[in-house]
C-alpha cells in the first residue's frame, strides 16, 4: 500500500477503546493528510512510503486539542491580578468596571492586525507543546464590527500557522457599557442581528454564553441558544462556575456540545449532561488563578460516565495560561484526575467538546493525521512534569 509518510518503531496511545489504546510496537501511515493505518506494526499492511520516519521508540499521541480559549484579545489585566492578591474578588473587580469590560476596551481599540500579532505569541506557545487544534472565542468586542474583527483575526491564525482553528461566537459574554441597565435589548441585538450576520459571513462554528449572576440569566441564555439553533449552529456554555444557575442542565436540554467550568454543578446537572452526551470541560487554570476552593464534582461526573475534557481557558483576566501540559498537571493535582483522564481530556474528549470527534482526537484510519511525538519513557511524564516540554515533533495534517 502506498503512503506519503510512515512513522515506525513507535509506541502509540491511540485513545481508542475504553482507555488510552496503547500499542507497544506500532506504526502510523498517512496519505493526503489522513491516517491510513495506526496500530501494531506486525498486523498492518506493508507500506511503500515516500518518507519513513524511525521514531526510535518514542510515544505518539494524537495532536493535542485546546477546546476552550479566549486567545484573541488585546492588553492584559496584571493590575487586576495585583488587586486580587490584595483581597478583591473577581465579582468586585467586574462590578467596578474591570474584568471582561476592561479587555473589551483594549480589544475594541486594537486593529485586526494587532489582534492577530498578539494572539500568535500565545498560539505559538501552545503549538510548541504539540497542540494541533485550538478553539477561539470572541466576546471582547460586544459590537457587531468588533466581534467580526475578533472572529476574522481568529481565522487568520489558521492562515499564518499550521493549526486547526474552531471559532466560537461569545457575544453574550458581558453587558457592554452602552447597554448598561438594559440587558434585554443587548440580548436581542446578539441573537437577532450579530449572530445571523456573523454566521452568514461564515465566521462562526459554535455559539457560547456566560450564564452567571454577573453575566446573563438562564432565560437570556436560552434565547441565544434558540437563535443559534435556528441557524444550525451547536451551542456550549460557561456554566455553574461562580454559582448554580443550572446552566449545565440548560445546555444539555439544548443538546450542547459542552458545559465548561462547573464548580457549582449539581447532581441534576450531571444527570442531564450524561443523558445528552454533553462534555464537561474543566478549566483548572482559572480555578488556580482565582484561588477557588470549590471543586467540580469529579466523582459524580465519573459515576455518570460524563466525558471530561481539559483546556487552558487562555484569557487575560482569570487564566493567562498558554500551556496545555501544565493544564493537565493542574487537573491532576487540583482535581485529582488520573493520568488517563488528563490525556483523554486533551485528545478524544476535547474533540467531542468541539463536535469534531469524527475528524480528530484519536489515531484511527480516516482521521486527520495530527500527531504529537514525545521524548518520554512513560505517558505519565506528560502530566507529571511542570515547566518541561518533552515534545519531539508536531505533525499537523500529515506535515
Amino acid at each position: 500500500m502506498r503512503c506519503e509518510t510512515q512513522w515506525t518503531n513507535a509506541r502509540l496511545a491511540t485513545m481508542t477503546g475504553g482507555g488510552l489504546g496503547i500499542v507497544d510496537a506500532g506504526t502510523v501511515a498517512a496519505r493526503d493528510g489522513r491516517i491510513v493505518y495506526a496500530g501494531p506494526a506486525d498486523r498492518g499492511p506493508r507500506f511503500d512510503a515516500h518518507v519513513t520516519v524511525d521514531c526510535c521508540g518514542r510515544w505518539i499521541t494524537p495532536g493535542l486539542i485546546d477546546c476552550h480559549t479566549h486567545i484573541v484579545h488585546a492588553g492584559d489585566r496584571a493590575h487586576e491580578f495585583e488587586r486580587r492578591l490584595e483581597g478583591a474578588s473577581y465579582e468586585e473587580i467586574a462590578r467596578a468596571g474591570g474584568g471582561i469590560a476592561s479587555t473589551v476596551r483594549t480589544t475594541r481599540a486594537a486593529s485586526e492586525d494587532q489582534l492577530v500579532s498578539g494572539a500568535l505569541v500565545r498560539v505559538d506557545a501552545l503549538l510548541a507543546e504539540g497542540v494541533t487544534t485550538i478553539e477561539v472565542k470572541s466576546g471582547y468586542g460586544l459590537t457587531l464590527d468588533d466581534e467580526r474583527k475578533m472572529l476574522s483575526a481568529a481565522g487568520r491564525i489558521a492562515q499564518d500557522r499550521r493549526v486547526r482553528i474552531v471559532r466560537t461566537f461569545l457575544g453574550a459574554h458581558a453587558l457592554p457599557p452602552e447597554f448598561a441597565g438594559d440587558p434585554e435589548s443587548y440580548i436581542r441585538l446578539v441573537g437577532e442581528v450579530m449572530l445571523p450576520s456573523l454566521a452568514e459571513a461564515g465566521l462562526v462554528d459554535a455559539v457560547d454564553a456566560f450564564c452567571e449572576g454577573i453575566g446573563f440569566t438562564p432565560a437570556q441564555t436560552e434565547r441565544i441558544f434558540a437563535a443559534a439553533q435556528r441557524l444550525g449552529l451547536p451551542v456550549k456554555l460557561h456554566a455553574d462556575q461562580l454559582s448554580n444557575l443550572h446552566g449545565a442542565a440548560l445546555t444539555a436540554r439544548h443538546g450542547g456540545l459542552s458545559a465548561d467550568h462547573l464548580e457549582h454543578l449539581d447532581e441534576a446537572g450531571v444527570d442531564a449532561m450524561a443523558a445528552a452526551g454533553t462534555v464537561a470541560v474543566l478549566l483548572p487554570g482559572a480555578y488556580y488563578f482565582c484561588r477557588e476552593t470549590r471543586q467540580p464534582p469529579i466523582a459524580a461526573l465519573r459515576a455518570s460516565q460524563v466525558a471530561i475534557a481539559i483546556a487552558t481557558d487562555c484569557n487575560p483576566g482569570t487564566s493567562p495560561l498558554t500551556s496545555l501540559l501544565l493544564a493537565m498537571n493542574m487537573g491532576a493535582t487540583l482535581f485529582r484526575l488520573t493520568v488517563e483522564e488528563c490525556l483523554l481530556g486533551v485528545t478524544r474528549n476535547a474533540a467531542r467538546a468541539l463536535g469534531l470527534q469524527e475528524e480528530i482526537g484519536t489515531l484511527e484510519a480516516g482521521k486527520a493525521c495530527d500527531l504529537a511525538i514525545w521524548d518520554v519513557d512513560r505517558l505519565a511524564e506528560l502530566v507529571y512534569r511542570m515547566g518541561a516540554n518533552p515534545l519531539h515533533t508536531r505533525i499537523w495534517s500529515g506535515q
